[in-house]
């Protein structure tokens, strides 16, 4: 995992992208969003991060179709996907790409930005 402690944001909806990039960077957790699993992948070649949080379903390249690539490509950074639906085959498919965890949007911004607070401070012991 490296000494980085920056947070990868993936989603295609800039509302969203927003919120997060907001709520991290006021709780102190430097924190870069990309609007697209290709641009999550080429910013994953450029720095090392120590958690992304990643939606399932966008267009072009679905967030299980990115996070299958950068496995391919040797990051093994944490993930957290992030999902409008509670799909259980696609909670199966994501297990297999080993996820750290699945939120259901919405979510609470703030109970997410404090487990990722936690998580920094001690990342070995972090389970949701």
């Amino acid at each position: 995992m490296g000494d980085s402690r920056w947070v990868l944001v993936v989603d295609d909806q800039k509302g969203v992208r927003r919120l997060l990039y907001e709520a991290f960077h006021l709780v102190g957790v430097p924190v870069e969003v990309a609007a697209s699993g290709a641009e999550a992948l080429e910013k994953l070649g450029r720095r090392e991060y120590s958690l992304m949080l990643l939606d399932v379903r966008m267009p072009a390249m679905t967030g299980l179709e990115a996070l299958a690539e950068a496995r391919r490509r040797g990051h093994r950074l944490p993930v957290i996907l992030m999902s409008a639906y509670e799909d259980l085959s696609l909670i199966k498919e994501a297990g297999a790409l080993d996820i750290l965890d699945h939120l259901i949007k919405p979510f609470d911004v703030m109970e997410l930005t404090q487990k990722i607070t936690r998580w920094r401070a001690s990342p070995f012991e972090y389970r949701s």
